[in-house]
């Protein structure tokens, strides 16, 4: 699953892709209590690799799917 975090009066947009077994629902329920109630957003990333992304930075969260399950074309 692909996520970009849009940053807060910033050009940059973070892209990480994350495992694709987490649970979309999960992701968007940590998006959500981190911009409520915590100060930052800790994400793994597919690799193992950890993210840390400031609440008040955060502009946009686009949850989407990974590169093998887009469509290429003009399929129907």
């Amino acid at each position: 699953m692909d996520l970009r975090i849009g940053i807060a009066e910033s050009p940059q947009v973070v892209e990480i892709e994350l495992d694709d077994d987490v649970d979309r629902s999960e992701v968007k329920s940590q998006v959500e209590t981190s911009l409520k109630e915590s100060e930052v957003l800790w994400l793994v990333d597919r690799k193992g690799r950890d993210w840390l992304i400031p609440s008040a930075r955060i502009a946009f969260v686009e949850i989407g799917i990974s590169d093998a399950e887009r469509r290429i074309g003009f399929g129907a």
